[in-house]
Order: C-alpha cells, then structure tokens, then sequence
C-alpha cells in the first residue's frame, strides 16, 4: 500500500519542524514587510511581525504562490502517490480556490494525478489540529479514503474561540469600524469571536481581560464534550505569558491533560495582531483519541 502524501499551508501555523518530521509538503502564505516579500513560517518569524506592528507598522498577506502550488501538485504526479491537501478556509484567503484550478492544470498534463483538496473552514490551530489527526493516521498506513473521512468529520466539528487584544487590528482589516474600534480601546472592550463556516463571526464584546478568559471557559463548557480526553490548541500573538493562563485554567476547570501550545504565525498574525489568544477544541458526541502523532511532538508547557 502506498503511503498517503500530505499537503497542507500555513494557516494551519504549525512549526515547520513537525511538518518536516511528518514528511508534509508546506504551502506558504505570503508577507509583506517594509517591501520585502516573505515566505510564512520558512523565512519570517511571526514576533517580527507582531514587533513592526506595536511600531504602527502594516503588513500585507497574500495567498500562497501559484507556482509552487503547481510545483507540489506536479511532483505529486510524478511520485505517483495519493495526496490530500488540507487547506486554510476558503473564506479566508484564496489559496483554497487557487489550488483546486491549479489541480485541473495538472491534471491535464498528468491524468493519473490522485489529489483530493478539503476546505477545512478553519484557521490557525483549528485547521492545525485537523492536520495532526491526518498526519497521525497517515503514518499508521490509513487509506485515503480513512484520511478523508475522518479529516472531514474534524472540519465539521472543530470549534475556535478567540479573542483580540487591541481592536485596531482588526479595523486595518475591515472587521470593525474605526469609531469602534476608538471607544474599544478607551473602554478596554475585547471582542470574542468565533468561525463559523469559515468566516469570522463576532459573538460577544466584554470589558475587560479577565472576563472574556472566564467567558472563554463558559464556552467550551457549553460547546465542548469530553474536553479532558482532547488535544486542547491554545494559539497566541506573542503573548506566551496568556497562554500559559489560559492553559491553567482549562486545566483545573475541566480536567485536560492534552494541550498544543503555538504562537500565531505571521500570515494569520498580521491581521489578528499581538496579544490575540484563540483556543480550538471538537465539538464532539463521542470520544476521539486526541493524542498528538508523534511521541517527540510535546503536548503542554
């Protein structure tokens, strides 16, 4: 049996050591900083971004570069495995649909080409979680139908939760308007925000820290089932210090011992901006083995 090739792209923000330990092709976003044109997670790192954005700085992202793109997909068909690309929500960046076009492409050239594309309607973490589970079933020799399946069935039931620390951020990228943004900032509002079908959907404004962390809590409480037997995903904008609370708090609310902790990489982090804190978990009727593939791979810190 031929092993599975997996493919995904830096919305997932998962470190590129694990990517390469899994044997996971990358597919970048890109970052504009100062003029200069970057690859996400291989030749920027994310505290850059969030350090030229506390200087009042704006980076630009695109989506990842058609040619490589292409280039994956083509040795792909040369190697003449199955792939599946687990891809950044296609409400969020237009990598998604760029990749199903480019697939026709190829295919025109190599007709054997056996590559399913699965809009995860996720992001960062969320979409990374969905990532460890396939990698896991991948090196246990799961066929790709297995693969498929179940990385749709953790599409349909992957939760986000998160919030923002400055809403300027988000006003730069059109999400709140700028005299929200203003009376936010004086009052110390903090958005929550969830994903809905791949689109950032506000659910709440609350005042002050502390509050939407206890309103994070109540959340998962409400969204969330067997919690202690998942992988928990924490991602954070520079802010470890959040994370390592927030973990604390899952912990003794509710029992988890799984935790991947990570922070923002630049292509999700230059919209979000510093001190945003995002917590994933499945929204589950039946308990799911969450553990992480690979026994290298810490869970917790």
């Amino acid at each position: 049996m031929t092993k599975v090739k997996l493919i995904t792209d830096s919305g997932a923000d998962l470190p590129y050591s694990f990517l390469q330990e899994q044997n996971i092709d990358l597919l970048p976003l890109q970052v504009e900083l100062d003029g200069e044109e970057y690859d996400d997670v291989i030749s920027i790192d994310s505290k850059k971004i969030f350090d030229a954005m506390r200087n009042g700085k704006t980076p630009k992202t695109s989506q990842a570069s058609p040619t490589k793109i292409k280039e994956v997909f083509v040795n792909l068909a040369k190697e003449k495995r199955p792939g599946v690309y687990i891809a950044f929500s296609s409400q969020l960046s237009g990598t998604y649909q760029t990749a199903c076009m480019i697939r026709e492409q190829v295919l025109e050239e190599y007709p054997d080409l056996d590559l399913t594309i699965i809009d995860t309607k996720a992001a960062s973490l969320g979409q990374g979680l969905i990532v460890f589970h396939a990698a896991k079933l991948a090196s246990s020799g799961a066929t790709k139908e297995k693969i498929i399946q179940e990385t749709e069935f953790y599409c349909s039931h992957m939760e986000h939760l998160f919030t923002v620390d400055d809403l300027e951020y988000l006003r730069r990228g059109g999400r709140v308007s700028r005299a929200s943004a203003f009376v936010g900032g004086l009052l110390n509002i903090k958005p929550l925000l969830n994903v809905e079908d791949g689109k950032l959907i506000p659910i709440e404004k609350i005042r002050g820290k502390k509050k939407v962390l206890n309103r994070i809590l109540e959340l998962m409480e409400e969204r969330g089932v067997n919690l202690k037997d998942q992988l928990i995903g924490i991602s954070h904008g520079d802010d470890e210090e959040t994370a390592r609370q927030m973990k604390n708090m899952i912990e003794d609310r509710f029992g988890c011992k799984h935790f991947y902790i990570n922070m923002i990489g630049s292509a999700i982090g230059a919209h979000s901006g510093p001190g945003t804190l995002a917590i994933f978990f499945l929204m589950l009727r039946r308990i799911v083995n969450l553990i992480l593939p690979h026994n290298k791979i810490s869970v917790s810190i």
